[in-house]
């Protein structure tokens, strides 16, 4: 469920997971040429995936085969994971995450689960979150026992699965890309180390917004606050710069609001290590991309979540304890000054917070590694 390397999230868990299982494996890929520009071609083979394009002999012949056999999206699956079936891999593993949040990739999930499974694969959901919500349908429940190892990277989603009676070996490690490598490239002009505050938006949270154009309105806002309140600079961080999921867009609206005040810097794409470089020496960060909240976690810079699912909730209570102020729904935004609040109360708690981090993060960072022995275990006993 790879969806390219243009996502920096992917990117990591990619990256991180190779660390951590320690083998090289092939990733079956959305966007081959993404992978490849961003040099994962080094560590891992890609293969992609094959689609069918609209109004095409193949597209005519799928149609007319699915309405044939009423199987629904089973033939375009086949079809579309050719590559992942060419070998009789020992290990399957499905990542990125958070596919089980409501984004409608359950079914083919479920197909790609059992059609391993019935060629003799061990299936591995890695790292996931899973809204509890999804837990109440039977197909979902029997899907998550057709895997053989689930690795919950949240307890919420772990205390969701048990709750269901998920019956397969499940466990709760941290997300792999905690332990994603840091590269510190020189600093732009304006961004001085430790008197910047790093922000991130994405377009995926303004669709679900309740209120027109609020996430916009309030990150605006914020900005002043900080331009006129503050001596801190701000600087604008992407995560995604994928087509019609670009950080950039927004982030370079924000920019070009407050270009002319000398105190906000525009951080261009770069792989997932440099832009966790940039991350890590903000004074405090401010971000909508759960992986680069988790950047700025395990880099232990004070952090607030504008977050949209179970994944930030769950991933602030494991660190903190609660998600209570660590985390603002964008559902949540009601007027323009919400987010300044939830940033107010950052501030106030900003030096505590950070020495909570030093604490924490060491053996929180160690556990993530940790995951990589379950994964191992399967590799050692026979199919």
């Amino acid at each position: 469920m790879h969806s390219g390397s243009g996502n920096h999230g992917c990117e990591a868990i990619i990256r991180s997971t190779i660390s951590i299982i320690n083998e090289r494996g092939v990733l079956i890929s959305s966007n081959p040429n993404e992978d490849k520009h961003f040099g994962i071609g080094k560590f891992i083979e890609i293969r992609g995936v094959n689609l069918i394009k609209k109004h095409s002999l193949k597209y005519v012949l799928y149609r007319l085969k699915r309405a044939i056999t009423r199987k629904r999206n089973h033939y375009y699956y086949r079809y579309q994971y050719d590559s992942l079936f060419k070998d009789r891999a020992k290990i399957a593993v499905s990542i990125g995450g958070d596919n089980y949040c409501g984004y409608k990739k359950e079914e083919k999930l479920g197909w790609l689960n059992k059609e391993l499974n019935n060629r003799g694969t061990k299936t591995v959901l890695w790292g996931c979150s899973i809204e509890p919500d999804l837990m109440k349908n039977e197909f979902i429940v029997e899907d998550m026992n057709h895997y053989a190892l689930i690795t919950a990277r949240e307890s919420i989603t772990y205390e969701a699965l048990i709750e269901a009676g998920v019956n397969t070996n499940i466990k709760i490690y941290p997300d792999p890309a905690f332990i994603l490598e840091t590269a510190k490239l020189k600093l732009p002009l304006k961004f001085e180390e430790g008197r910047t505050i790093g922000m991130n938006v994405s377009p995926l949270i303004q669709r679900l917004e309740m209120v027109n154009n609020i996430t916009y309105d309030n990150y605006k806002q914020l900005m002043k606050y900080i331009v006129e309140n503050t001596e801190n600079n701000v600087v604008l961080i992407p995560h995604v710069v994928q087509r019609n999921n670009n950080d950039l867009e927004m982030l370079t609206q924000l920019y070009n609001e407050f270009k002319d005040t000398g105190r906000i810097v525009l951080i261009g794409d770069h792989n997932c290590m440099e832009l966790k470089g940039f991350i890590s020496r903000c004074r405090m960060f401010v971000g909508a991309r759960t992986h680069a909240t988790i950047a700025a976690y395990s880099t232990c810079v004070p952090t607030l979540a504008v977050g949209y699912s179970i994944k930030a909730k769950g991933i602030s209570k494991d660190i903190f304890g609660t998600y209570e102020n660590y985390v603002l729904p964008v559902q949540s935004l009601q007027n323009e000054y919400d987010l300044i609040k939830s940033f107010q109360w950052l501030c106030d708690h900003e030096n505590e917070i950070r020495t909570h981090l030093q604490n924490f993060m060491p053996s929180y960072i160690k556990k993530a590694w940790q995951a990589g022995d379950e994964v191992r275990n399967l590799m050692e006993t026979d199919i």
